[in-house]
Formats: C-alpha cells, structure tokens, sequence
C-alpha cells in the first residue's frame, strides 16, 4: 500500500517535469559492476550523516605507524616520506554489532602501490618493513587494494573485487566502506553504487575498526564515520522516504518538494537525500 500510495503522489506531481534518461555515457563505469543492497543497507544510505567528531570518525593517535601523522582534528592522517616501509593506521572508535558505514577520502594520485582500505582487529601490525598489503597481511585483517582492486587477507591474495570486472577499475577519490557485524561482512561502494560483499569471514562479537594501510609518502586520508543501525528493522518512516526516492530515481530526487505532503514529511525527505553524499 506504501509503495503504491508513493507512486500515485510521484505520478501526479512530476510526470510533467521528468527529465530525459541518462544516456549510456553518463553512467559510472562501476555501474554494470555493481549490484542491488539490501533493503537495510538501503536504509541506512538514506539516512543523514552522524555528527562530526564521533570516535568511529577520528584516526586514532596510538594505534598507527610512527611514520603516520594525526591532524586537523583527528579525522586527517599524513604519511612522513619514509621510503622501505609500509604503514597502517585504525579508526578510534571500533564497532562489534549492526551495520556500519565510514567514508574514506583518498587521493589517486597519492596511493601508488599498496594503498589498502578494509577493517581490522586490535591484533592486526600497524607497521612493516617493506611494501606490503598491510591491511590483509594476517588473519585480523581484510583490506582493498584500491589500484590493483584485489582482496587481500591472511598475506595471500583473496582474488579481485569488484567481480566481474576484466580489467582493474579506476576508483575515485572517495569510497564508503560497508560492515555488517552481525553477518560478518564487508563491502564496498564506489559513487554511490554497491559493489557487492568482497568478505564474508569477519570474526562476530569482536571489536572491528576501519584502517587503512600505505606507503606513498606524503599521502593524506580522510576518515568520516557516516553512521550505523542494530539488527531491528528502519522505521516506518525511513522506508517510506526510501521508497519514494526509489521511485523517483537518483536524477529526480531534488523534486520531493513538488510532493503533495506536509511539511514535516518534505524536511524528513530533504534530510534523507539518496544516495548518501558526505564531505570529509
């Protein structure tokens, strides 16, 4: 009844303003790669971003590399220029229970080789000798190589991601890194499209961090924690707003104001914008 009642009010009100489809050359590269989340990870990308300053958003200044430094309010870590060595770094706050989001900003051109994003465990090494998959490099750890695109855990790699994929793909600056704790998986999404589980093996009832692992000198990563929800069902009200921007689609979704609703539902819309966009 909901979604029907929300496709009559999209119907009367925007059918004569719809814009054109988006042509085949608009669309992301990553889009035949990507794959449909799941009703409560699409809820949760519906939802606003959390405060800043939250732990889980703040790089933490003791578990790192010597060679990593923490700055502009612990949500920026810079890498000295310290060549033979690779460097990792976890988020402040860690997470053991219900479905997670952080967002990472990365640079391309400051990734080089090895520039890894995944979670890890406290038992996982923050630094090693070498140019390593360091976030992957043990069985705490599972990490992203962002340039090769492959999957890396227990030091062997754990093939490529995202699947399907040829050739390895170009990832933008920013990627949002998706933990299930309750089923124990990790995915990610690249321009607001989800690119699948990449693991399916991470340990339950343990604390689980955000981290990172390089070894181009001079890099600088930004960490933004985007929010989390248990294991009970979105609100009804949730649902609903994501049901109306799915509906809508991604090139329509400024046009909720042009919804016959009341006012308190237009400003829940508005705050629940889709896809999820954040700045670090």
């Amino acid at each position: 009844m909901g979604l029907s009642l929300c496709r009559r009010l999209f119907d009367s009100s925007t059918s004569r303003t719809s814009p054109p489809p988006l042509s085949p050359s608009s669309l992301s590269p990553v889009t035949p790669l990507s794959t449909a989340p799941s009703m409560r990870l699409s809820a949760l990308l519906h939802s606003p971003p959390v405060v800043p300053g939250n732990l889980c958003s703040l790089w933490s200044i003791s578990e790192k590399s010597p060679h990593l430094q923490v700055s502009d309010g612990g949500v920026c870590v810079w890498r000295q220029p310290v060549e033979q060595s690779s460097d990792a770094i976890r988020s402040s706050g860690g997470i053991r229970a219900g479905l997670h989001l952080w967002e990472v900003a990365w640079e391309a051109y400051e990734r080089g080789s090895h520039a890894l994003i995944g979670i890890s465990t406290r038992k996982s090494p923050w630094q090693a000798s070498g140019y390593t998959a360091l976030v992957g490099r043990d069985s705490q750890s599972w990490g992203w190589e962002l340039s090769s695109n492959e999957l890396w855990h227990k030091g062997k790699e754990a093939g490529r991601y995202p699947a399907g994929a040829e050739h390895p793909v170009v990832i933008p600056e920013r990627v949002v890194v998706a933990v299930d704790a309750d089923a124990g998986t990790l995915g990610y999404l690249v321009e607001g499209r989800y690119l699948g589980v990449a693991f399916a093996d991470l340990p339950k009832g343990e604390d689980l961090f955000l981290a990172v692992s390089c070894v181009w000198g001079r890099a600088s990563i930004r960490l933004r924690y985007l929010g989390g929800m248990s294991r009970d069902p979105p609100s009804l009200m949730s649902l609903c707003s994501l049901t109306i921007h799915q509906t809508m689609g991604r090139s329509r979704v400024s046009l909720t104001d042009r919804l016959p609703l009341p006012p308190v539902l237009q400003r829940f819309l508005q705050a629940h914008q889709w896809p999820v966009s954040t700045s670090c």
